[in-house]
């Protein structure tokens, strides 16, 4: 069973290969990660960055990637307002009780500001005029929808400039830059107790 931490950057997509049109410029995980194998547990957008894991095993991309297992994501998300501590208290309770999408209910388990996080620059940066009217908060998911939480955070009058998944479960980036992995050790906690009801199979498949 191998599990990797990887940071992606920028402008990379969450797969290996790439059949769009304009694929010969853009850049997969093919380009960073050289474990044969493996397969990423969830997805990160093409305008995201941060933490993607990837593993060769079924049972464990379920656990991390399903939102029945309830695992918990961490973004930090900088948008282009400066709510108040009393508009962040609002905006909590709003996405607590749950917004409706296009594709249904959508919450989040938890939201608070943030000081700036002290994140390696971001190739392209993100506008200067825009940063400047903006400000960072943290966002907790246990689901994972299409751009679930540029969505949330849309439909909340928030738009985002830039996000960055801090967190998944107890797996973070310490140690990484981006374009780098790690091999990590899997839980006992996420391996697959008898009578799960998971069969083991490749991830991927």
């Amino acid at each position: 069973m191998t599990l990797l931490r990887f940071y992606k950057p920028f402008g990379v997509l969450s797969q290996f290969t790439d059949g769009g049109p304009d694929a010969a410029a853009r850049r997969t995980l093919a380009d960073y990660v050289e474990v044969p194998g493996v397969y990423p547990a969830g997805r990160l957008d093409r305008d995201s960055e941060g933490l993607l894991l990837l593993t060769d095993d079924g049972i464990l991309q379920a656990r991390i990637a399903e939102p029945r297992f309830k695992m918990e994501k961490v973004y930090w998300v900088q948008v282009e307002a400066d709510p108040t501590p009393a508009e962040v208290a609002r905006l909590a309770d709003a996405l607590a009780a749950g917004l409706a999408l296009r594709d249904g209910l959508a919450r989040a388990n938890g939201l608070r500001k943030l000081a700036d996080p002290d994140l390696p620059p971001r190739v392209p940066a993100v506008t200067a005029h825009r940063a400047a009217r903006g400000s960072w908060l943290e966002v907790v998911l246990t689901s994972g929808r299409n751009r679930q939480v540029r969505r949330m955070l849309a439909a909340l009058g928030l738009p985002v400039l830039r996000l960055h998944r801090a967190g998944i479960g107890p797996f973070d980036l310490t140690g990484l830059a981006p374009g780098e992995f790690a091999v990590c050790t899997v839980p006992d906690a996420l391996r697959a107790p008898p009578g799960s009801g998971l069969r083991r199979r490749r991830a991927g498949r």
